[in-house]
This record gives structure tokens, sequence and C-alpha cells, in this order.
């Protein structure tokens, strides 16, 4: 049988730095771990490894300064993003990662160890089971659900004048049009689509944000 070709991680793009600043060798470190084990794990698939940094981290990144001081929940953190990404581009926030499935649970608490990451929490729970206190002053969420499930799921999570914040692919309009019931029963005001990273990266990052009543 001939040697099994493994997927090689692709250069560290520019803007890279421009995100991490001083906090680059550890995004450096996590994407070098994912790409080594995420596959295994069942964290990410084989094609994603030549683009980690680009369509993953760095989209991740992109949402760093959105972030407010407080504590920031991540709902379905899997390998970490955008949780892990967050927690090491904002030292001074406080990142609460909710996942059920075991396996990922062990991936946080060790990659959490390894990078010396100590503004983070890993809860094992699914979003419609956690309890948390106090609530969270932002939630946030990528490739989890549509946002017609997603926001029953997350707003309970969230105190009053707190924000969502969900990663958005670029059906994201029509996600929102489908939701539009469902944000006016959740009482969601200041909804907007955010687009990020025009200018610094080759693919656009798209944030839906709204503020919970």
């Amino acid at each position: 049988m001939p040697d099994e070709i493994v997927p090689e991680l692709e250069p560290e793009p520019s803007a890279a730095g421009v995100l991490f600043g001083d906090r680059l060798e550890l995004a450096r470190q996590y994407t070098a771990d994912l790409a080594r084990h995420g596959e295994e794990l069942g964290l990410i698939g084989p094609l994603e490894i030549p683009r980690l940094w680009s369509r993953h981290v760095i989209n991740c990144a992109l949402m760093a300064p959105l972030l407010r001081p407080g504590r920031v929940g991540d709902v379905g953190s899997g390998a970490g993003l955008p949780g892990l990404v967050l927690a090491i581009a904002r030292p001074d926030v406080r990142m609460i990662l909710i996942e059920p499935m075991e396996r990922r649970v062990d991936w946080l608490l060790r990659e959490t160890a390894e990078l010396g990451l100590d503004n983070v929490e890993v809860v094992r729970a699914r979003a419609e089971e956690v309890k948390l206190s106090p609530w969270l002053d932002q939630v946030t969420a990528r490739a989890v659900s549509a946002l017609s499930k997603l926001i029953p799921l997350t707003v309970p999570l969230v105190r009053s004048g707190g924000e969502l914040l969900f990663l958005k692919g670029a059906a994201v309009l029509a996600e929102l049009e489908s939701a539009a019931k469902v944000i006016r029963r959740a009482r969601l005001t200041d909804v907007e689509i955010l687009t990020l990273g025009e200018g610094l990266v080759p693919e656009i990052t798209r944030v839906f944000r709204a503020t919970v009543d």
C-alpha cells in the first residue's frame, strides 16, 4: 500500500499577525495542534487542513474586536472555533465553551491546558440544558444551526442588554428572512449583519449581531 498522503497546513497568512498581535505564537500552536489531531478526533475533515488558517482560524479571529470584556459563551464549541481562537485573541474576555460531546470536551480541556489559557471554562452540556450563573454578556456560535433554531437556544443564556454574535455563511440573508418571526418573538433589537475582513483577507466573514431585550 502506498504511504498515506497527509494534507499540508497552508502558510500562515499575513493577517494572522494583525489579528493576534503578541498572542500570535499561541495562535500558531493552536492551529498546528488542530492540523495534527483534528481529523483523527473528528473535529475537522481532511480537506480543511490546507485551508485551516484562512477558512477557520482567521475567519473566527476577525470577530474578536466585537467582544466586550466580560463572560462570553461559545455554543457548540467543537474544535474551539471560535471559542479557543477568541480566547487567544482576547485574554481580557472570559470564554465559556459549551459542548455536549465527550471527545470534543476532552480536546477543549487538553488544548486549554496546553496553551496555558486561564480565561477559558469548558462546560459539557447541550445549550438547552446548561445552567449558567451569572448569565452571559454575549454568546457566539459557528456552524451550529440556522438562525431560526439557534436564536431560541441561546437567548435564555444571555442577560438583558447582552448580545448574540453568530458567524454565518453567504446564505445569512436568507436565514435572516426565515427567522423573522423567531426574532420578533425573542424581542431582539439592533439586528444587523456585519461584514468583516474586507481589505485584509480574501474571504470576508459575516456575523449576525443582535441585542437581547
